[in-house]
This record gives structure tokens, sequence and C-alpha cells, in this order.
């Protein structure tokens, strides 16, 4: 008997199993086909159970490829809107032949009701994936989480604590370290078929964010949307519709702005082509133009001399979350429609097409399946994570932080960082600033 699985995902289930046994009650056992995984169905002891936690548009695809891998059985869902708890529901159930899919409104109480749950998905907005991956963990839960984790520098480390601390597997959402287009690219650099690195490059979008909020409406029933646990941690701020539609996006209370949106995917990738998954650069820099106007590209400098540029135009066009690394013999750039384009012809004879878009979760989802069972780290585990995640707050404050247009006498102002501190380093008031900006207060009863 492989006790290794037994006492992996299957263990509680499998224990049942023996107790039952053990009452030493002599009656004929009929097993069926399907249990034994005889007709090709994976056995109830060899599948994972899985939970879900606030899914929207991005969510319901990642659950939709997590029901397609067969040792995987999707048995609860959580959110705020009752309607997304019912239509989870009803998918859930036509797709298994039951009526067996849980509903939640509150994840304490999902959590609490569902202690057989091995892993579950958090596809919520931006402001709760941090608590609620804390949460999760603390619950003895494996968690794939969307991006980003985090909204500051505070909330990407305790990510990281959470996990380590109480052993669970994590997998965060940037899906592109598992595409081919994106794997090769790292490999010519880290195989120094570029040469010596010199620069990275990552698309981001506008780091802006702003400190207004919605005109108020009336608040709807609270089994209809809770608002309040919809707002979580994040400051109180009164209810409107289109919060809830989607439309929280570069507001400051629950939005990181454009270079955490699309860094957490592509600085990622430049951090993983600079080996550098375990640092983050040390010197961050917004830029101007020539008539002094700051610009939405921030700069910054790793331990190792390699130059992180993160910018939102001059991309070549191969897709959206486009990366470039490039090196003293040549440089490659690629993007989500998978194709490449590089420098020379000597490393075009590198190149490979690869079909699967950038977007695509099916092979991430598929490690981090495999990672609950050998409980192995997958490709973006939370340190990874939490790393890209820094080095993208750093260079959101360093572009809050500086003018919004430079005088002829003014100068723009850099921030040293500390990546074992992990902290800002001066004594000006603008590093002092940006020490305040690594975290933010949490709302009551929320702590992370």
């Amino acid at each position: 008997m492989n006790m290794r699985k037994i006492s992996s995902v299957g263990r509680r289930r499998f224990l049942k199993s023996v107790v039952a046994l053990s009452a030493g009650i002599a009656v004929p056992i009929y097993i069926s086909g399907n249990v034994l995984g005889k007709d090709g169905s994976v056995p109830p002891s060899e599948q994972i159970l899985l939970g879900a936690v606030g899914i929207g548009s991005r969510g319901n695809h990642d659950l939709s490829v997590f029901m397609r891998n067969k040792d995987v059985r999707f048995v609860s869902i959580c959110d705020i809107r009752k309607q997304r708890r019912e239509q989870i529901k009803r998918d859930a159930d036509k797709l298994y032949g039951n009526n067996d899919c849980t509903m939640f409104r509150d994840m304490r109480e999902f959590y609490a009701q569902n202690p057989s749950i091995d892993a579950v998905l958090i596809a919520t907005g931006d402001r709760w994936h941090t608590m609620a991956t804390i949460v999760a963990a603390k619950a003895g839960k494996d968690v794939y989480c969307e991006k980003p984790l985090s909204l500051t520098i505070q909330e990407s480390r305790a990510v990281e604590k959470a996990v380590n601390r109480y052993g669970r597997i994590f997998q965060a959402g940037t899906q592109r370290r598992n595409i081919g287009n994106f794997q090769l690219a790292a490999k010519l650099a880290h195989d120094g078929k570029l040469g010596k690195l010199t620069e990275v490059h990552a698309n981001t979008l506008s780091p802006q964010t702003t400190h207004d909020w919605r005109e108020a409406q009336p608040e709807p029933p609270r089994d209809e949307v809770d608002w309040d646990l919809w707002l979580g941690p994040c400051p109180w701020r009164p209810y409107h519709e289109a919060y809830v539609r989607g439309g929280w996006r570069d507001f400051y209370d629950f939005h990181g702005g454009g270079i955490l949106e699309w860094g957490t995917h592509t600085v990622d990738l430049c951090q993983w082509a600079n080996q550098s998954d375990d640092t983050v650069p040390i010197e961050y820099f917004a830029t101007f133009d020539q008539k002094g106007n700051k610009t939405a590209r921030v700069e910054a400098i790793y331990a190792n001399g390699v130059k992180l540029v993160c910018r939102n135009s001059g991309w070549i066009g191969l897709g959206t979350c486009s990366a470039r690394y490039v090196g003293e013999e040549g440089w490659v750039e690629t993007g989500d429609s998978g194709r490449m384009e590089v420098s020379s012809d000597a490393l075009r004879k590198e190149l490979k097409y690869f079909g699967m878009p950038g977007t695509s979760p099916d092979n991430h989802i598929r490690e981090f399946i495999d990672c609950v069972k050998s409980r192995k780290k997958p490709a973006s585990n939370a340190e990874v994570a939490a790393n890209a995640h820094i080095a993208s707050h750093c260079a959101k404050i360093t572009w809050d932080l500086n003018p919004a247009k430079l005088s002829d006498s003014e100068k723009s102002f850099s921030l040293k960082f500390d990546p074992i501190k992990e902290e800002f380093i001066g004594d000006t008031q603008e590093v002092k600033t940006a020490n305040r900006l690594r975290s933010r207060a949490m709302r009551s009863p929320w702590r992370c």
C-alpha cells in the first residue's frame, strides 16, 4: 500500500474507511468500479477536494480549468454575491449530476463547515488576496490565489510567512512561468545565449491611482451583496454598484496601480530571467520626458548591476504582458501571443512556436494540483511571488513620491531599498514617507 499517497490528500477519507472496517462487522462489501478507478475515473481517495472564494470572470475561468482535471472535485463556493454563489452551484451540480455543492457568504463559515476541503481557489478583488490567503492557510488549506496577492510590501511578506508557518502549498496566479514562450525566453537568458545580461524590461501599465471614491448609493440587502464583507480589510467607503461589478480598479483603497496590476506578471518574469527570485532591486528611479513631465516608466537597479525597466510603451507588439531581456550579445522579446522576436539569426535558430496564449492558466493549475499531492513548491510559490510584488510596490512608491513635473532647478530623486531589512534607506522626508507606505492599516477585525 502506498502510504505516501495516504498521508497526503486522501488521508482523512482513508482514515474514515479504516475506522469503518475495523469495527469488525462481517458483511459483504461491494465496491463499484468508479470508486476503484477501473472505469478511467479517479478514485475518491485520490481526488483533491476544492473550494473557491470570490469567483468573478477570471476566477470562473480558473475554476473551469480546475474542474476539467479529473483528480479535482469542486465542493463549495463562498462569495459575497448571491447571484454568483447560485450560478457557481448550478454549474457544479450540473457537471457532477447532483445537488451537493454548498454555498457560503462568509469565508469564516465556509472554512468552519468544510473541514475536509484540501485546497482553495481565491479569486476575489485585490483588496482581499492577502487576508483570504492567510485565513485559508490557518484553516489548513493549500491555496491557488489570483494576482496581485497584496496591496503593500508588508502584506506580500505576510502571505509568505503564513504559508510557511502553516506548511501549505501556495501558487500565485502568475501563470506565465508555465507558458512555453516565456520559459524559453528565460532559458535564453539563463544559458548565456544573450551574453551577459544588462537589462530586463517589464510591460506595465500607468502607476496612477486616485484617492477619491464614488458617490454613495443605497446598500442592497446583505444576502444579495454583503458590502461590509466586500470591503473586508479596506477602509469603509459608501456603497456603489460599480465597485461590485468590477469598477474598483485605479482606486487606491482597493488597487495598487498599473505597475502592480501587470508587474506581478512581468516584473516577476524579469526577476526570473535575472535569477533574482530571492531578492529585489536596490534602487528605483522615476523618469521624466524632455519637457520635465513624469512618465509612466520606472527604472531600478539590481545588486548585480542589471537594470529593470517598467514601461507601458515601446513594445514590438507580441501581445499583452510582454517582457524583453537584453544582454551584451543580443536580446529576446515575447508576449501573450506566444510569438518571439530576437536580435540575430543565430538566436532565431533557438526559437519555437508555442500555441498556448500567456493568459491560459491550464499548465499552472496542473502544476499546483501536482504539488498539492507531492508537497513540492510550485513555480510561483509564496517567496517568489512576494519578491516580485515587493519590487513592484517599490517602483509604485517611487513613482508616487516624485513630482508630476520638474522645474528647471528641480531634480528627481531615487529611492534606495535594503532587500534584507525591507526598508528604504536614508533620513530624508521622502524616505520616511516611503517607509510609511510599506504598509496600510486594516479595518477591524482583519489583521495580518
